[in-house]
């Protein structure tokens, strides 16, 4: 079994593009759920809204990537005003029914046939970053005999999206903890904690959490943004539920309200999931049976990572249901 290939697929998935997308994500969340006790299940279709606003600029509408930025941030900014309007005035449930329902509805109308000519249909968008160059750059130590060390080989465009990515992680980490430290922030924490009493003090609640959930959503349609530029093309299948729960489970992880654990909890997710992928896959080399029955064969290691990362949540949730970097005090709020 090759360990040194195990630990290196994990450390790069650790440090890699998925996490940085993931951190984003997890980061806008963060600032909903997190911090103002939002129940937002609808994440992906606020980065759907980003990577749609970037993948349409030259594909649809023929004018500079840049301009993406603009209309991602418009496309995140209608949307969180479209779910929050009829909802946010509610119990916190009928607006975690309604961002779900909310995502799946974008992910459905991107995909329509209907549709096809603003958002591509099933096909998605393409054609709107082939203007980055593919230039090998090497970074870190290569392997020489009995030293262990390990070579990151990234292209070009890999290499962009990552110090972009990772930029665009720390800059947002900044501005939430700093909000998050001023008035501003104080009062929405407040307003999970108990949002009568808030409203009793003069406070425009509705308002508040308006802006909370606008703003999570902007930084949301980054992370989309950078799932378009990395990938080259803009899938609507790729902005399902599931998304929004891996996001979730990378922030829990990490640890609500906790700008350290909304980075590295994806992080985390991440670079466990590589790494008990890649353990098994070198492990199994033929399927383990018992006498006549299949235990386990090479097509069964995607499912089983998903079973032993969820029975390690669970253990999490039981001994330590703040995450890594959480704090229980942080957690006890009551979700209305």
């Amino acid at each position: 079994m090759d360990i040194g290939a195990v630990f290196e697929n994990a450390i790069l998935q650790f440090i890699g593009f998925n996490a940085c997308y993931y951190a984003i994500a997890a980061i806008g969340l963060n600032v909903q759920f997190g911090y103002t006790g939002l129940l937002n299940f609808g994440q992906a279709a606020f980065m759907a809204a980003g990577a749609y606003g970037v993948g349409q600029t030259v594909s649809i509408f023929g004018i500079s990537l840049w301009w993406g930025v603009a209309i991602g941030i418009g496309y995140a900014v209608f949307l969180g005003l479209l779910m929050g309007v009829p909802t946010l005035r509610l119990r916190a449930d009928y607006l975690a029914i309604v961002t779900i329902a909310s995502a799946e509805i974008v992910r459905l109308i991107v995909r329509s046939v209907k549709f096809r000519d603003q958002f591509g249909g099933t096909d998605g968008l393409k054609g709107f970053a082939d203007a980055y160059q593919d230039v090998g750059v090497r970074i870190g130590l290569e392997p020489a005999g009995e030293y262990g060390f390990w070579i990151f080989t990234f292209s070009g465009r890999n290499l962009w999206n990552l110090m972009v990515g990772w930029s665009l992680v720390a800059i947002f980490g900044v501005i939430v903890w700093r909000l998050m430290k001023s008035p501003w922030g104080r009062v929405l924490k407040a307003i999970r904690e108990d949002e009568d009493a808030v409203r009793s003090l003069g406070k425009n609640v509705y308002s508040y959490k308006m802006q909370s959930l606008v703003l999570g959503g902007v930084i949301g349609s980054f992370a989309g943004m950078m799932l378009a530029l990395g990938n080259a093309n803009v899938q609507p299948d790729n902005f399902s539920r599931n998304l929004t729960f891996f996001v979730l489970t990378g922030l829990v992880l990490g640890g609500v309200a906790k700008v350290t654990g909304s980075i590295i909890g994806p992080m985390m997710f991440w670079g466990l999931y590589a790494f008990l992928d890649s353990l098994l896959r070198e492990l199994i080399d033929k399927p383990v049976r018992i006498g006549d029955f299949t235990l386990m064969q090479s097509t069964d290691v995607g499912v089983v990572v998903y079973m032993l990362m969820g029975i390690l949540l669970v253990v999490l949730m039981v001994y330590r249901p703040q995450g890594v970097f959480g704090n229980k005090k942080e957690m006890a709020f009551e979700g209305r």
